[in-house]
């Protein structure tokens, strides 16, 4: 999970109470707006995968609110990260990228976002869209935790559904597409509703998930 490394103190249940009463998931003091906001809420939209799987390859190995802190900048400099821009990248613009103090300079990152443009704009080919591919592996109600408690949130960086997932892009030719990363990204774009049970957010993100129509 991208998050818990960010995560403030909380009571045993994983739990924090906000200046206005209300009680939030611990992490939530340090990005209310994402978490009140973003996190958990269903996406179906392409670009926005596509730059929420971009960010967490370039979140490998560091905190989520780093990347959160300059993700205009990411935009910036990935063209919003439109798929069809992105991969038609070039060296120039690795080394542009490479020049940008505005995002994370690593090469080995800046270069699997470019061939996960290409690899996606294969995947839209075959699946007709990212959304219907991904929202695939949107875990059934029997295979989610009766409780999502903070013994859950710990114990699951990864689930058999991010497991499969990852397999397949792997197989395609993705990379920085790890099991964890696609758990973090499951989390974020509402496949999975993971704000800890008595999270002021939690019921909102039910209900969004509820009226979310999912891709086809």
């Amino acid at each position: 999970m991208d998050l818990a490394p960010d995560a403030s103190p909380a009571a045993d249940d994983g739990l924090i109470q906000s200046a206005d009463g209300q009680r939030h998931c611990a992490w939530h003091p340090q990005m209310p707006d994402y978490h009140a906001h973003e996190w958990g809420r269903p996406v179906g939209d392409d670009r926005a995968l596509f730059e929420k799987i971009c960010l967490e390859g370039f979140q490998s190995g560091m905190a989520w609110i780093t990347i959160l802190r300059k993700r205009e900048a990411f935009r910036a400099a990935f063209a919003n990260f439109e798929i069809d821009e992105v991969a038609a990248f070039g060296e120039k613009d690795i080394e542009r990228l490479m020049a940008d103090a505005g995002i994370v300079r690593n090469r080995a990152k800046i270069v699997s976002a470019i061939n996960n443009a290409k690899r996606a704009q294969e995947l839209i080919a075959e699946a007709g869209s990212l959304g219907a591919w991904f929202w695939r592996f949107e875990p059934a109600p029997k295979d989610r935790p009766a409780v999502v408690d903070i013994a859950y949130y710990r114990a699951n960086p990864t689930t058999p559904a991010s497991q499969r997932m990852s397999k397949e892009l792997k197989q395609r030719g993705w990379s920085y597409v790890g099991p964890t990363t696609l758990y973090a990204l499951m989390q974020a774009m509402g496949l999975v509703n993971d704000h800890i049970e008595g999270c002021a957010c939690r019921a909102a993100v039910e209900a969004a998930r509820e009226r979310f129509v999912r891709p086809r």
